[in-house]
This record gives structure tokens, C-alpha cells and sequence, in this order.
């Protein structure tokens, strides 16, 4: 398992509040004061805290995750998810992900939330 932070683009407080009640660790953009800071930061404020992040900005973390490839650069992992996807699939979804990978397997990953739908 692995921790999440979520930014402001995923946040749900029913979704926050389940994933804790199952005993996981989750920081949201709000409650690290990220509001409002760019994709790159929130980025690298994630990776500085070793936590994956969650967003429903698809389009352009997909484009910062491989621009962070070329350079070099590592992150703990980015979980796209699409900003309709039912809240109840959706952490389901995440579920199935947090027990089946590790921090060190999340590692510089980039995953889409729909693949671990069941």
C-alpha cells in the first residue's frame, strides 16, 4: 500500500473520508495549503512527501509525467481519474490499486483510475 494526496482537481470529501476510514493515508491539496499552485508544483510537492497523486486533470499530468521521464525527474506515482467516474466506482477503483501495489511498485508510474474498475 501506498500513500495518496490528492489535488484539488479530485477532491471529494465523501472520497476522503471513506479512503481514511479504511485506514489510508491521504492528504489533500486544501489541507497541505496547495490550493491554487501550479500542476508542477503540486507534483513535486507530492513527490517530496512520497505520496501518488490523484488527480482528474487527465490530459495534462499524462503530458508533466512524461516531461518528467525525459528529464530525469522521479515522483511516487499519478493516478489519473476521470472527473465523472461515480464516487463509489472510484474508490473502489482506488482500493483495488492501494492493495495491489507498493510505494516502491508506484514509483514513477502513471496509471488510470478505469483499469482497476471491476
Amino acid at each position: 500500500m501506498f500513500a495518496l494526496y490528492l489535488d484539488e482537481d479530485s477532491l471529494a470529501r465523501v472520497l476522503v473520508k471513506s479512503l481514511r476510514a479504511q485506514g489510508i493515508d491521504v492528504v489533500t491539496a486544501a489541507e497541505a495549503g496547495k490550493l491554487g499552485a501550479s500542476d508542477d508544483e503540486q507534483l513535486v510537492y507530492a513527490a517530496s512527501q512520497k505520496r501518488a497523486l490523484c488527480t482528474a486533470n487527465v490530459h495534462d499530468f499524462a503530458r508533466l509525467h512524461d516531461q518528467w521521464m525525459e528529464q530525469g525527474r522521479h515522483h511516487a506515482g499519478i493516478l489519473l481519474v476521470r472527473q465523472r467516474m461515480p464516487l463509489t466506482v472510484r474508490l473502489h477503483a482506488l482500493l483495488r490499486l492501494l492493495a495491489a501495489q507498493s510505494s516502491e511498485t508506484m514509483g514513477d508510474r502513471l496509471e488510470f483510475l478505469r483499469n482497476w474498475v471491476d
